[in-house]
C-alpha cells in the first residue's frame, strides 16, 4: 500500500476509474477513516455508511456515475458516497443548519438522482430511470442499493416484480448487513458469483436455449426450470429468479477484489434485470461500532478513540421512555394490551416493552401497511393493540388507518413518536401531517401531550378508550422534569384544561408548545397585556365549551400546534365559523408549522425559524390586538 494518500487526490468518481485494487483498497480505508471522523463532529448514521464503504467505492468505480444513475435506499449509507462525489470539503456540515443532508438529497448534487430518507423506494425509482432512459433510446445503466431490512417493504416486491417486465437493463444491490438472508460467505462463493455472473457463463446458457428450442416446448421450460433451481442450490436466489432477476451472489462486500469484477460482470447483463446480492458488516473497520448493539446506526458526537458519544445533560426523562414505561404499566394491569412497532423497536421506546412481554410484542419490520392493518385484526378479536410508528412513517400506512381502522371503528391506538419538528433529521422526517390527516378521519380520537404527565394520562386514556381509533402524538427529545404520577388517570375524552386565567388575549396550545405559550404569557404581561394559557389535549374531538369561552371573554384568540396548515387551527376556526363566533368580531391568528418543508437545523432554531416560539406567539397577538408592540402601547387590565 502507499504511503501517498489517495482521497486527496480523488476530487469525484471519474478519479477512481484508473486506480487498481490494491489502491481501490486503499482509498476504501481512507474514506472509512474520513467517515468516521466526520461523523464524530457531525453525529449522525454512522454504522450502515461505514459497511459500505468498499460498496461505494466499487460502484463509482465500475459505474460512469452521474451519467449512470445510482440510487441509495434509506439514505443513511450515503455519507461515504458523499466525500467520493466532490462533497468532502462539506462533510463536517452534515446535519447541521445550512450544510448538507443526512440523505440524499436531488437539490444538492448531480450525484444523488433521487431524494430518500423512507426505506425501500430505491427500485422503484431506478426502475422509473430505467423506463424513462428506454424510451429516450440511451444506454446509460442504472443502479439501486437496497438493504436486506428495506426488502421486508412490500413495495420493494412490487417493484422487483414489475422490473422485469419494464426494462432490460437495471441492477439491484441487495447489500445484506443482517445476515438475515444468506449465511457467511468465502472463497467459493465470491468464486461461483463472478462466474455466473461471467460473459463466459451466460455464453453458455445461451447455447443452451438456442440448442433448447428445438425440443418440444414443455422440454424447453423443464430445461429452463432445472437450470435455474440448480443455480440457485448453489448460489441462492431461487426466488429472486422467480420474480424475473438474474441472481448473483452472495458475494463478501468487503472484498474489492471480488466486488469489482462482479460488478463489471452484472453491468454487461442487458437482457434481463440482475440483482447482486452483497454480504457486509454494519460499523465495519470500527471496533465501538462493531461491537455495539445497534452498529452505531445513530449517534452523537463521539470521541473517535474511545467512542464514547457525547449526552445531552438533562434530568428530564425522554418522552419516548415515558411512553414505554407508562405502557408497561398499563400492560401490568391488561392482558389484552399488545404493543406493535415497524422495525423501530428501540426508536419507539418498544425495546423495553419486549423485555417485559416478549410474547405481547411484535416487530413486523420495515411494513407500516402490514403493521397497521395487523392490529386492526388485533382489534377486532377484542385485543388492544398499540401500533407505535413515528409520525412520518404513519404516513405510509394512510390507506390502512382510513380503511382497515377508521371505516370499522376498531378501537386501534396509536402511539406518534417524533410528532413535529425532528432538528437534523430534517423534512423527511418531520412529523408534519398527523394532525390534519388523523383529524379528517370519522371517528377518531386525536390527542397531543404538552408534557410528559400528560403523555401518561394519554396512555392511560388510550388504554381506557374502546369505542373507537384513537392516536396521541409527542415529540423527539426530554420531557420538561414536571412529576409524572405512580399511576396516571384517563383523560376524560375531548376536555382540555386552563392553565393560566387572563382576560384580554387567550392562547390555546395543542402539543409542546405549551411552554412558549406560557413564556409568552409572561412576556405580554410585561407589556401589561393579560393573556389566558388554555392546553386543549384534544385535536378531536374538540373541547368546544372551552373554546367558546376563551372566545366570548377574549378580544383575540391564537391557537399554537407543531403542525401543518390545515390541522388544529383549522379545526378551531370551523368551529368558531359554524357557530357563528367570528362574525361577532373575534380576533383570531392559527399558529402552525409554515406551508413548506422546512431544513434540518437545531430544533429551538427550526421552531423559531418556523415562527412557533414565545416571541412569535407575542408577535402574533400584539398584531391580533392591533398594537405595534411597543411596551407602552395599549396597556390592558
Amino acid at each position: 500500500m502507499s504511503n501517498t494518500p489517495l482521497l486527496d487526490a480523488v476530487k469525484g468518481p471519474a478519479d477512481t476509474r484508473g486506480l487498481t485494487i490494491p489502491q481501490l483498497k486503499q482509498l476504501a480505508q481512507e474514506l472509512r477513516a474520513e467517515t468516521i471522523d466526520a461523523v464524530s463532529v457531525t453525529g449522525g448514521h454512522l454504522g450502515a455508511g461505514l459497511g459500505v464503504v468498499e460498496l461505494t467505492v466499487a460502484l463509482h468505480h465500475v459505474f460512469e456515475t452521474p451519467r449512470d444513475i445510482l440510487i441509495w435506499d434509506v439514505g443513511h449509507q450515503a455519507y461515504p458516497h458523499k466525500i467520493l462525489t466532490g462533497r468532502r470539503d462539506r462533510i463536517r456540515t452534515l446535519r447541521q443548519g445550512g450544510g448538507l443532508s443526512g440523505f440524499t438529497r436531488r437539490v444538492e448534487s448531480e450525484y444523488d438522482p433521487f431524494g430518500a430518507a423512507h426505506a425501500a423506494t430505491s427500485i422503484s425509482a431506478a426502475l422509473g430511470f430505467a423506463v424513462a432512459r428506454d424510451q429516450r433510446g440511451d444506454d446509460n445503466r442504472v443502479v439501486a442499493v437496497i438493504g436486506d431490512g428495506s426488502m421486508s417493504a412490500g413495495m420493494a416486491y412490487e417493484a422487483m416484480n414489475n422490473a422485469a417486465h419494464a426494462t432490460k437493463q437495471l441492477t439491484v444491490i441487495l447489500n445484506d448487513n443482517d445476515m438475515s438472508i444468506a449465511p457467511p460467505v468465502g472463497g467459493m462463493s465470491a468464486y461461483m458469483a463472478r462466474l455466473v455472473s461471467g460473459g463466459g457463463y451466460r455464453g453458455l446458457r445461451r447455447m443452451g436455449r438456442t440448442m433448447a428450442k428445438i425440443l418440444p416446448k414443455s422440454l424447453q421450460s423443464s430445461i429452463k426450470k432445472a437450470e435455474e433451481y440448480a443455480r440457485g442450490m448453489v448460489t441462492g436466489g431461487t426466488f429472486f429468479e422467480e420474480l424475473g432477476f438474474y441472481y448473483v451472489g452472495p458475494i463478501d462486500g468487503h472484498d474489492l477484489g471480488a466486488l469489482v469484477p462482479v460488478l463489471k460482470n452484472a453491468a454487461e447483463i442487458t437482457d434481463r434485470p440482475v440483482l447482486v446480492h452483497v454480504v457486509t458488516q454494519k460499523g465495519k473497520g470500527y471496533a465501538p461500532a462493531e461491537a455495539a448493539p445497534d452498529k452505531y446506526h445513530g449517534v452523537a458526537k463521539f470521541d473517535v478513540i474511545t467512542g464514547q458519544q457525547a449526552k445531552a445533560q438533562t434530568n428530564a426523562p425522554a418522552y419516548t421512555k415515558v411512553f414505554a414505561q407508562e405502557l408497561i404499566k398499563r400492560a401490568e394491569i391488561d392482558d389484552k394490551i399488545i404493543a406493535v412497532t415497524a422495525a423501530m423497536p428501540s426508536g419507539t421506546g418498544l425495546d423495553l416493552f419486549a423485555k417485559r412481554f416478549p410474547e405481547r410484542c411484535f416487530d413486523v419490520g420495515i411494513a407500516e401497511q402490514h403493521a397497521v392493518t395487523f392490529s386492526a385484526g388485533l382489534a377486532a378479536d377484542g385485543m388492544k393493540p398499540f401500533c407505535a410508528i413515528y409520525s412520518t412513517f404513519l404516513q405510509r400506512g394512510y390507506d390502512q388507518v382510513v380503511h382497515d381502522v377508521a371505516i370499522q371503528g376498531l378501537p386501534v391506538r396509536f402511539p406518534i413518536d417524533r410528532a413535529g419538528l425532528v432538528g437534523a433529521d430534517g423534512a423527511t422526517h418531520a412529523g408534519s401531517f398527523d394532525i390534519g390527516f388523523l383529524g379528517a378521519l370519522p371517528g377518531f380520537v386525536v390527542m397531543a401531550a404538552a408534557d410528559e404527565a400528560e403523555l401518561a394520562a394519554m396512555v392511560a386514556t388510550a388504554a381506557a378508550y374502546d369505542e373507537g381509533p384513537s392516536a396521541f402524538r409527542y415529540p423527539r427529545g426530554d420531557g420538561v422534569g414536571v412529576e409524572i404520577p405512580e399511576l396516571a388517570a384517563p383523560l376524560e375524552i375531548g376536555k382540555g384544561r386552563i392553565v393560566k386565567e387572563g382576560s384580554a388575549v387567550a392562547i390555546l396550545s395543542l402539543g409542546t408548545r405549551l411552554g412558549e405559550s406560557l413564556k409568552a404569557a409572561e412576556m405580554l404581561a410585561a407589556r401589561g397585556l393579560s393573556a389566558t394559557v388554555a392546553d386543549a389535549r384534544f385535536a378531536k374531538p374538540l373541547d368546544e365549551e372551552m373554546i367558546l369561552r376563551l372566545a366570548r371573554e377574549h378580544e383575540a384568540l391564537i391557537t399554537v400546534e407543531e403542525g401543518a396548515v390545515g390541522g388544529f387551527g383549522a379545526f378551531v376556526l370551523h368551529l368558531l365559523a359554524e357557530r357563528g363566533v367570528l362574525d361577532r368580531g373575534l380576533k383570531v391568528r392559527t399558529l402552525t408549522l409554515p406551508d413548506i418543508f422546512q431544513d434540518h437545523e437545531r430544533p429551538d432554531l427550526q421552531y423559531a425559524i418556523a415562527g412557533l416560539d414565545a416571541e412569535a406567539i407575542v408577535k402574533a397577538a400584539l398584531s391580533a390586538l392591533a398594537l405595534d408592540g411597543d411596551a407602552s402601547a395599549g396597556l390592558r387590565a
